[in-house]
């Protein structure tokens, strides 16, 4: 199949780094509709990393699938191990810590093991294998054995009033055996959401994502295609909303409505793209979002270390982050000042992209 691309799903891959940056930079007093959900719910913010996995599904079916076995999974394995180890190392840094007896080195046992990028290697992994044996039947079929096999795993597993509760569902007990407690989020009564087990469900995302590519590439992105997207993306809510009754949305357990949910969302976004850029030849807002989807995983990184090393220096004594938000505040108070900085951060890690894009810069991984 020859290997073009199309401008919806670079635009979708670039719109989804935009969110992610706002929703995670906007701190203290956001909107709450922009934050996640506790636990179960879905609010704004629990779109951005099933998007980003939807996104990274797109990218695979663009790539070759008549590599020979041994070439395949060495750029398989490479490419995961890679995105782990960014992930990793993103969590790690600055490796060194300020104590009384001065500058030493952050020790292993007090790093977080897993992560959004952690994840996302994973997923990849899981779903460029699948995608390799498996045809679109197939991958439909794995689809649904991963979503019903997790959650038939939590229900088997624990008590039914623990089942799928935040510490008594057997995915936190899984990452405390293996991974051991010093390695988890250590933010939310210990729980890891981006666990090892959660990584099953997040995979069908990842499989759905290079379903859908692997259909635009075949129809290219027309007015059929664009109908399509939206009948299964709202069969797909549907089917969640109903799920949920049982097996409650919730992006921290990745619960298998969860993933029919944000798909189906997915899949809508997807098909409005197509109308706006393929359909109506509109120009409003594609190149913006294209020079941030040609290089997502470097400014996501980018936007992560930047943020992290504004927290580490000071001025009057509050983060570089607090200081520039608090000054902020002073004259836009509340949620909007909350949600300015974020654009305002978000518009910075895009003068990174832009200049990425004019010196024709594409970094892969």
């Amino acid at each position: 199949m020859e290997r073009i691309r199309f401008t919806s799903l670079d635009v979708f891959r670039g719109l989804t780094i935009c969110l992610m940056i706002v929703v995670n930079m906007q701190g203290e007093g956001a909107y709450p509709i922009l934050g996640h959900a506790d636990w179960f719910g879905f609010a704004v913010a629990d779109i951005v990393f099933p998007s980003f996995l939807f996104a990274m599904g797109n990218a695979l079916s663009f790539g070759k699938t008549d590599l020979p076995a041994g070439e395949f999974f060495v750029k398989t394995l490479r490419r995961t191990v890679i995105i782990f180890a960014l992930g990793y190392l993103l969590y790690w840094f600055p490796f060194f810590k300020h104590t009384d007896a001065g500058w030493v080195m952050k020790p292993f046992e007090d790093t977080r093991i897993m992560g959004v990028l952690q994840r996302l290697a994973l997923c990849y992994a899981i779903a460029a294998i699948a995608a390799r044996y498996l045809g679109e039947r197939g991958l439909l079929a794995l689809s649904a054995v991963l979503l019903l096999g997790y959650w038939g795993i939590l229900l088997a597993s624990a008590p039914p009033e623990l089942a799928l509760t935040k510490t008594g569902n057997i995915g936190n007990y899984v990452d405390q055996l293996i991974l051991g407690k010093s390695h988890l989020y250590p933010w939310d009564e210990g729980f890891e959401p981006e666990g090892l087990l959660g990584t099953i469900p997040a995979a069908v995302n990842v499989i759905f994502g290079y379903l859908a590519g692997l259909y635009v590439r075949k129809h290219s992105p027309g007015q059929f295609v664009m109908i399509r997207f939206i009948c299964v993306g709202v069969a797909l809510i549907l089917a969640a909303v109903a799920w949920g009754t049982v097996f409650p949305i919730g992006k921290k357990l990745w619960s298998s409505s969860f993933v029919l949910l944000t798909v189906g969302i997915d899949l809508i976004v997807l098909a409005g793209l197509i109308a706006w850029i393929d359909q109506a030849k509109q120009k409003f807002g594609v190149g913006f979002f294209e020079i941030f989807g040609k290089n997502p995983l470097i400014v996501y990184l980018f936007a992560e270390l930047l943020a992290v090393i504004s927290w580490q220096f000071d001025i009057g004594g509050k983060s570089v982050t607090g200081w520039l938000s608090g000054n902020l505040q002073t004259y836009v108070p509340g949620a909007p000042g909350a949600l300015l900085f974020a654009v305002l951060y978000m518009l910075v890690c895009w003068l990174f992209a832009w200049t990425l894009h004019k010196t024709k810069i594409v970094i892969k991984v």
